[in-house]
């Protein structure tokens, strides 16, 4: 229960979160705690989040909801007095929280985030692209690597110099389509398959009509020519009429054909029916020709612009013509780009499926690397390397008992890392050492996790940085900071108070106890009648309302199986929808509702009302602890208001008053 109330808590201190912080000049103190200064931008952003719509910045809500954060802050300065900020536990906790955000923060901000706008950006257009391909081979050396990239720029040279792309192209790409298109791709639109990240971004990022290369994705190096580029086309669902031409066969006859198709629908044929009778495209012709939505670059060109050219959902174009035969294109419907924030989940999940994210994380930690001065002892992993056994790259490997203190590497001056982290490292990493030893030597394996423990030491300390470069992280360490310490002292001063106090709780009963009174209620015969007697309901509710308890178990349950079962409960009135629709008086009885998985009817009796009166401590306990847990609360923000001195800036929150 402790650990839902607090999780809780942090939920919705979280929800408020973060706002911008400003200059201080910019920011006024709204009001402050014993000289703790709350800022209005920290108010505000709490303020409208918590509102939502509702978020007016009327008076009377701002006047509430000042109220309500000012005992926010003076619970928390009391927090702080009984110094519930150094119990180790909550300290624990509270890094365990920071490591859990910070773990994804990082990634969201600085990878994440950018390459999701970025990929929004690039597909608001379409660009039209040619290329040449120099292909390298999967697990090149470098040697072979450095001849392919010698391969292009000479290639880029003789272009440079006057070269023809489209004959260049056929003579050196080893794009196989090359030699039927020349180079030359056409219009495509972001995201760029796996593997071709920097290919995209050369295509949206460089000049029309220069040349740009070698660029190196998964495929090899490639020559890139942009042409043009032009809105996104978006997405269009259509369908479709096909007429093939066979090798050999006459053109002109299918032209007729398909003419006389198209005047047909122009007389207002149906083109659904007309498709499921007379299109050759077996994959469609039974949908009624639709062929679904598809994007730019799908078709050939000639359907694609067709298509994308009608202007109405339920055109049909005229007979277009394609290598498969003779068309007519209907348009259903047509989808655009969304807005960002629509967009937003689908680019995500295509990203991080995409190679183009790891890039960015590990350029991000050669960014991190950099910034921090990195700064590396290599002759200390080298005497390291020079000690390593056989056993290194088995289980039987062990971290030495005394880790020695020789200095690795190093960020800025305050971040010293040693050769013992190192083997703390290798430690954790076992079974990715081990696995190594099936294809790697000692030399090899021991650079490669050097490296991982590299970057990961270097994400690690770039999270200890967070507050200082992003005021909203601050801000929220500190919101969930204050939300744990709020959650112990209510805790301690409040609820537990309430629940073990029992002196306090009788007495609070004694003064508050009108408040705890039962409703119209009845004594009350609850009968569960088996529905093997459904023929004999009428009977049987006719002895139910005139005979005791004991009588109708006596007539009814004479054989093994008993036909009646009953049970006594005392009932309120008001929270049974049974007894809206019956008399409030002895004797009456409710409908027959029926349980055909129990195979039951449920019929209540009403046996004798019952006089109004209080109930006990024992009846009422749930209520009388949470309303003597409120009026502790009251009692203690009271004492709190005379404890703390409270400042309110009154020209701050005028200003923010906006009806």
């Amino acid at each position: 229960m402790k650990m839902i109330q607090r999780l809780l808590l942090l939920a919705v201190v979280a929800c408020c979160l973060p706002w911008a912080v400003q200059g201080q000049e910019e920011d006024p103190v709204l009001f402050t705690v014993e000289d703790k200064p709350v800022h209005e931008s920290e108010f505000v952003y709490i303020y409208s989040k918590t509102n939502g719509k509702n978020a007016t910045f009327s008076r009377k809500s701002l006047e509430e909801y000042l109220d309500l954060y000012v005992k926010f802050k003076l619970k928390v300065q009391k927090a702080k007095e009984m110094q519930l900020d150094t119990i180790p536990q909550l300290k624990q906790e509270l890094e365990g929280y920071r490591r859990q955000l910070a773990d994804s923060y990082l990634i969201d901000k600085e990878v994440t985030e950018k390459l999701i706008r970025e990929a929004y950006e690039h597909a608001q257009q379409d660009v039209d692209i040619s290329h040449i391909l120099f292909s390298v081979p999967e697990n090149a050396s470098d040697e072979e690597e450095k001849a392919v990239y010698e391969k292009a720029l000479a290639a880029k040279k003789r272009l440079e110099e006057g070269a023809d792309f489209a004959a260049l192209a056929k003579e050196l790409s080893d794009d196989k389509s090359a030699e039927r298109n020349e180079g030359h791709i056409g219009f495509v639109t972001a995201l760029f398959p796996n593997g071709f990240y920097q290919l995209e971004k050369a295509a949206y990022e460089a000049k029309v009509g220069t040349l740009t290369g070698p660029l190196r994705t998964d495929a090899g190096y490639h020559l890139l020519m942009v042409h043009s580029r032009r809105p996104a086309r978006g997405e269009l669902e259509a369908a479709h009429i096909l007429l093939r031409t066979e090798e050999g066969e006459d053109d002109a006859k299918v032209k007729a054909r398909i003419d006389s198709i198209y005047q047909a629908l122009k007389g207002g044929a149906d083109f659904e029916q007309l498709a499921r009778e007379l299109s050759e495209d077996g994959r469609s012709a039974g949908k009624g020709g639709k062929i679904g939505f598809f994007g730019i670059n799908t078709y050939a060109s000639d359907f694609e612009n067709a298509a994308f050219g009608l202007e109405e959902d339920g055109d049909f174009s005229e007979p277009v013509k394609t290598r498969a035969g003779w068309h007519i294109i209907q348009r259903i419907s047509r989808r655009d780009i969304q807005p960002y924030n629509i967009e937003k989940g689908r680019l995500e999940n295509e990203i991080k499926k995409d190679n183009r994210f790891e890039q960015a994380k590990a350029a991000m930690v050669e960014r991190i690397k950099k910034d921090a001065g990195l700064k590396e002892y290599p002759e200390v992993l080298e005497s390291f390397k020079q000690s390593l056994t056989d056993t290194f790259l088995t289980f039987r490997w062990r971290v030495p008992e005394e880790k020695p203190e020789d200095l690795l590497f190093e960020f800025g001056a305050d971040y010293p890392v040693t050769l013992g982290d190192f083997y703390d490292f290798l430690d954790r990493s076992s079974r990715k050492r081990i696995r190594m030893g099936r294809n790697k030597d000692l030399a090899e394996a021991a650079d490669e996790l050097y490296l991982d423990f590299l970057n990961e030491t270097a994400m690690r300390y770039e999270e200890k940085q967070l507050e200082k470069k992003y005021p909203d992280f601050r801000a929220l360490m500190r919101e969930y900071e204050e939300g744990i310490l709020l959650f112990e002292a209510t805790k301690m001063l409040v609820w537990d108070k309430a629940s073990q106090d029992t002196v306090g709780l009788e007495k609070f009963y004694e003064i508050a106890k009108g408040q705890y009174r039962w409703g119209p209620r009845a004594e009350t015969s609850i009968y569960r009648v088996s529905t093997d007697l459904r023929d004999q309901m009428d009977e049987v509710r006719a002895f139910l309302s005139t005979h005791s308890p004991q009588e109708v178990m006596e007539k009814y349950n004479t054989g093994e199986v008993p036909l009646v079962r009953h049970e006594m409960k005392k009932l309120e009135k008001n929270l049974y929808p049974e007894f809206k629709n019956m008399e409030w008086e002895e004797g009456a009885l409710s409908q027959s509702e029926e349980n055909p998985r129990a195979r039951t009817f449920r019929i209540i009796k009403i046996e004798k009302i019952l006089e109004p009166t209080y109930k006990t401590m024992e009846e009422a306990r749930g209520y009388i602890v949470a309303d003597y847990q409120d009026y502790l609360e009251d009692k203690w923000v009271e004492g709190l208001r005379e404890e703390y001195e409270v400042e309110i800036n009154d020209k701050v929150f005028e200003s923010l008053i906006k009806e």
